[in-house]
């Protein structure tokens, strides 16, 4: 059993330590580990480019075009049985780095994607998806931050897991940490969480979730889009669709059981927006062969043109 620590923070900072404190907790109960910086990798930022959902649909496997050390860390990643993420908050949310990979994962990483994908090499012959993209695994999330402004960084984290379905054992938040080494409860706190992560990464199919209790049952998530006109909320993370109502003076999200269905985190889910999206691109691919797209496109390239530095 493998667990591993990827640190998003500053170089032997806070969150090295943190991320290095819940290894330590691993270790503990029996777990083979290993720890990444970000910080020594150079990752790319997505473009949006497609390619990743164009060779996964065209049989020619799980490629992306861009070049740097994503795909060393997804090894990594991919030859974990666990994995716990120590998080700078920036900005209420997770550090940009954080939110690159996150980036990178999706759709290439999508437990759906790949399923459909598989479905299509088996029919027409093609590049094999690699199994490990199919493994159940286990992810836990530190988020830590300077002070209280860290209201996002949650739902951010669950965002990272839904893509692979990997199932989140902690998401917690670290609020007001610097010098957080000092803390002994938080330092218990994140070496209970890399027990936990070992423990769960052993007994996959009966790992349940171990952090605090959020407001959406499914997913535990606390941030919503509301509907300034009604009850209606939306889950930021998951997507389900239901109603935020206050129940003996505790707020509760109650929706359909038929809702399981589309949450963004289960195959089923998943399906419905490869239709979606399928159905979309479709709508594109007329539009981009009309002659009023290219003449509206046009006008837009005419007008201006980006600005770039000057290298020389």
């Amino acid at each position: 059993m493998k667990v591993l620590g990827i640190s998003a923070g500053r170089k032997n900072s806070n969150n090295d330590a943190m991320c290095r404190e819940a290894l330590m907790g691993a270790k503990e109960v029996g777990a083979e580990v290993e720890f990444i910086n970000l910080q020594n990798l150079h990752i790319e930022h997505c473009t949006g480019c497609t390619a990743c959902v164009q060779s996964l649909f065209s049989g020619k496997g799980n490629r992306c075009v861009l070049k740097d050390d994503f795909d060393w860390l997804l090894d990594k990643m991919l030859d974990a049985d666990g994995i716990v993420f120590s998080i700078p908050i920036f900005e209420k949310g997770a550090a940009g780095i954080f939110r690159t990979i996150t980036d990178r994962f999706g759709p290439r990483m999508d437990r759906g994607n790949n399923v459909i994908a598989n479905q299509i090499i088996k029919e027409q012959g093609g590049k094999e998806i690699d199994p490990r993209i199919f493994k159940d695994k286990v992810i836990s999330y530190m988020g830590v931050g300077g002070s209280d402004w860290s209201t996002r960084i949650q739902c951010d984290c669950f965002n990272h897991a839904l893509t692979p379905m990997w199932k989140v054992i902690d998401n917690e938040v670290f609020s007001w940490s610097l010098g957080i080494i000092m803390n002994d409860e938080s330092v218990a706190k994140a070496h209970q969480i890399g027990k936990n992560i070992a423990e769960a990464a052993g007994d996959i199919e009966n790992a349940t979730f171990k952090g605090t209790e959020g407001v959406c049952p499914h997913c535990h998530n606390r941030n919503f889009y509301l509907d300034p006109a009604s009850t209606h909320a939306i889950c930021c993370a998951c997507g389900m669709e239901g109603d935020i109502k206050v129940e003996n003076g505790k707020v509760v999200f109650d929706f359909p059981e038929e809702q399981l269905e589309h949450a963004h985190d289960t195959l089923s889910g998943k399906f419905i927006h490869a239709d979606d999206i399928k159905r979309n691109e479709g709508r594109q691919a007329d539009l981009r062969n009309s002659i009023e797209y290219k003449e509206r496109m046009d006008k837009y390239l005419d007008f201006i043109v980006s600005s770039v530095p000057n290298r020389a």
